[in-house]
């Protein structure tokens, strides 16, 4: 088994049935971290009228995987 981390986003705007999300996973925390802060520094960046109608949350979960076929891993593993 391997770790991988997830990272989860999540948004919300009024009037959708649901709430919407995406994921990507990396090889190591710090990989993960750095992708999370890029993504709250693009909502960041927004409009304010974007952050009223667009609720945002980002957060990375450690995961036990089995090896992934192209994913690197990370040094020292």
């Amino acid at each position: 088994m391997i770790k991988i981390w997830l990272l989860l986003m999540i948004m919300s705007s009024p009037g959708q049935p649901s709430v919407k999300y995406t994921a990507s996973i990396y090889s190591t925390e710090y990989q993960c971290e750095q992708a999370q802060i890029g993504f709250q520094e693009a909502y960041e960046a927004k409009p304010q009228s974007y952050k009223d109608t667009m609720k945002v949350k980002a957060m990375c979960i450690p995961f036990d995987s089995f090896p992934i076929v192209g994913m690197q891993s990370p040094v020292g593993a």
